[in-house]
């Protein structure tokens, strides 16, 4: 039998690969789109041939659905989606405060439903086989990661939908990755952010420097440091050090050179593994019953967020700030 899923807010630059993802899938299906502007449900809606619903008809009809809205609503539409005995799969971050975070995460539990966080990055074939290949770099003293884009605009600029700016929405995937590879805890964020790219009114650019509870530090380049034009949305590096090797990995490096004449830009263009529907994949066997080894856990994303969370905190008072 199908798992039949909701694209709970759409809002999201993620949401399409997601829908996408679940009308490819064969043991799934798109039951239909709901989002607080009724217009822009009716036109993903209408992409992904479903029907646009209140998010109160799409818990009705759905097994699971994916939140894919603004940041600020993910905890509204989580609850929402517990309340109602559905699996939730959230998009990053998973919340833009640690009590939000915690308080899905609570609902889900009492709920019995599962609560995961959108981290396709490890699903990425090559980030796997690097994670695999740490045990012969000896003790980890180090990691070096970035995440640097085009800044998307529109909401992502608004801090009462986003939260935050670059270092909110680009802190949390390589945050995951790190401390998915060191098995450690974050104890302590220093971070700098500015707003030199375009000067508006939320940080477009961020570095954090994170010690971890095994020892190891590791420096986060979050930024949308990127001009408008770049040919790609951005990158996810990694590099990891230890005392007896060295191993990196760059994420997206499998592109090619694209002229587009029709819109007068060079792209590059993506030609590696499909790390959405991988994700998607798995979400779709944890509601089945099966394993979900490689998914995220909502406890996972509230520890990536608070790393963002607590960097916003030191960039306040330019000191480190310790996490409890």
């Amino acid at each position: 039998m199908s798992v039949r899923i909701g694209l709970m807010g759409v809002a999201h630059l993620h949401a399409a690969s997601y829908a996408s993802s679940v009308t490819r899938h064969p043991g799934a299906e798109l039951v239909g789109v709901s989002d607080h502007d009724p217009d822009l449900a009716a036109e993903t809606a209408a992409r992904f041939r479903t029907q646009a619903l209140s998010h109160e008809n799409l818990l009705t009809d759905a097994d699971a659905v994916i939140i894919a809205s603004e940041n600020i609503r993910h905890r509204e539409l989580a609850l929402m989606a517990a309340s109602a005995g559905k699996h939730v799969l959230c998009e990053k971050p998973l919340a833009t405060t640690i009590e939000d975070g915690q308080a899905m995460i609570n609902a889900c539990e009492e709920a019995g439903v599962r609560l995961f966080t959108a981290f396709p990055c490890r699903f990425s074939p090559v980030m796997q086989k690097m994670r695999a290949s740490t045990g012969k770099l000896g003790k980890l003293f180090a990691m070096m990661g970035t995440n640097r884009g085009i800044n998307p605009l529109g909401w992502f600029v608004d801090k009462s939908l986003s939260g935050g700016g670059a270092m909110m929405d680009h802190t949390v995937h390589v945050a995951d990755l790190i401390r998915w590879t060191l098995g450690a805890e974050a104890v302590e964020v220093y971070a700098e952010t500015n707003n030199n790219m375009r000067n508006g009114i939320t940080d477009d650019c961020a570095m954090l420097s994170i010690k971890f509870s095994n020892g190891a530090f590791a420096t986060i380049d979050a930024s949308w440091s990127r001009p408008q034009t770049f040919t790609t949305w951005g990158d996810v590096t990694l590099k990891a050090i230890g005392d007896q090797g060295v191993s990196s990995m760059d994420m997206f490096a499998q592109r090619i050179l694209y002229f587009d004449d029709g819109t007068g830009r060079v792209r590059e263009r993506f030609w590696g593994d499909d790390v959405d529907y991988a994700m998607i994949h798995e979400f779709v066997g944890a509601i089945q019953g099966n394993p979900a080894p490689t998914l995220a856990t909502g406890k996972d994303g509230l520890k990536a967020a608070e790393m963002a969370i607590t960097g916003y905190r030191s960039a306040e008072i330019g000191q480190p700030v310790r996490i409890d």
